[in-house]
C-alpha cells in the first residue's frame, strides 16, 4: 500500500536528528513523496527496467542520473532535501545516485561494508548522507539491509575479496572486524525511507523470495565537501541540488544527459557505489 501524505518542512524533529548523529541510521516511516509523484518514480523506474540490457543485473543500475536527467524530479526534490537539510546544512550537493534491485528468487548479497570504503580519497572530509527510498516492499523476507548501529565512526575497515557471482561487490569487510550479532533490519514499505552516515557498516541477504525488492539510493553530501576527482574525475561527476557552493567544487548541469560517462562506467566496472 502506498501512503499518499507527506510531512511539511521542518521534516525531521530535532530528536530524529540526534538519534541520526547517535546511531548512523534513522528510519522515515512518513511517506516521503506524495502518492501521485511517487507512483510516477516507480513507474520511471519499471520502464528502465524493461530496457536494462541483458547483460546488466538490476542490482547495478549505477548513476543512473548521468543518462537520464528526468530522475532530478526526485534527486532535487524539496521532500527529499528537507530531509537532508537537517542533517548537513542547507548547502547540498548530489553526489550519486544507484537503483538497487533484487529480482526474486535469485537476487545478489550485498556484502558487508562501508560506502566510504569505496570512496576512500574521492571526498574530503568524508561527509555523505544516503536516502535509501523503498520502491518495493523492503523485509527481512526479501533481502532487506542491515545497519550496524553506531559503526560510523571508522569507515575504513578492512577487507577481503568474495564471490562477485554471488554478490553485488567482490569485497567485503573482513569477518574479524565485523559485528553481525549487532546487526538491525531496516524494513520498509514502498515510499517510507531510511538514512544512513556514509561511514555506517551494512550489507543485505541475497532476496531467494518470491517478492521482488528495490531501493532508490540518493546520496548527498555539504557543499563544503571537497570531490577529488583524481583518477575518478573521467567518469564521476557531482550536481549542486541546494544552496550554493562553499568547496570550489565544479558541478554538472541537470538539464544535460551524460550519457557517455554511464556507458564508460558500465563497460569498464569502474563503479563507485
Amino acid at each position: 500500500m502506498v501512503a499518499n501524505r507527506v510531512t511539511l518542512k521542518p521534516r525531521l524533529t530535532d530528536g530524529q536528528v540526534a538519534t541520526y548523529k547517535r546511531e548512523g541510521y534513522l528510519i522515515v516511516a512518513d511517506p516521503i513523496f506524495p502518492g501521485e509523484k511517487f507512483l510516477k518514480l516507480k513507474a520511471h523506474f519499471e520502464d528502465k527496467l524493461d530496457r536494462l540490457a541483458p547483460e546488466v543485473r538490476p542490482e547495478e543500475m549505477d548513476v543512473p542520473h548521468f543518462a537520464d536527467p528526468a530522475l532530478f524530479e526526485w534527486l532535487f526534490a524539496d521532500e527529499v532535501l528537507d530531509l537532508i537539510e537537517p542533517l548537513i546544512g542547507p548547502n547540498i550537493a548530489l553526489w550519486s545516485s544507484h537503483f538497487i534491485c533484487k529480482p526474486k528468487g535469485n537476487g545478489k548479497r550485498v556484502p558487508w561494508h562501508e560506502d566510504s570504503a569505496y570512496w576512500k580519497h574521492s571526498l574530503t572530509p568524508m561527509e555523505v548522507v544516503t536516502v535509501w527510498l523503498a520502491v518495493d516492499p523492503s523485509t527481512t523476507a526479501n533481502g532487506c539491509m542491515y545497519v550496524v548501529p553506531r559503526t560510523q565512526d571508522n569507515g575504513y575497515s578492512d577487507y577481503v575479496p568474495v564471490d562477485k557471482s554471488k554478490n553485488v561487490f567482490d569485497t567485503e569487510i573482513t569477518p574479524s572486524k565485523m559485528r553481525d550479532l549487532t546487526a538491525l533490519p531496516v524494513e520498509l514499505q514502498p515510499n517510507q525511507a531510511s538514512l544512513h552516515d556514509g561511514k555506517l557498516i551494512h550489507g543485505s541477504p541475497p532476496n531467494t523470495s518470491e517478492l521482488r525488492r528495490c531501493g532508490y539510493t540518493m546520496r548527498y553530501m555539504p557543499s563544503y565537501v571537497k570531490f577529488n576527482a583524481g583518477d575518478i574525475g573521467f567518469a564521476h561527476q557531482i550536481y549542486l541540488a541546494r544552496g550554493r557552493d562553499l568547496g570550489g567544487n565544479q558541478y554538472a548541469d541537470p538539464d544535460q544527459a551524460y550519457p557517455h560517462l554511464a556507458r564508460y562506467r558500465e563497460q569498464s566496472g569502474r563503479k563507485f557505489h
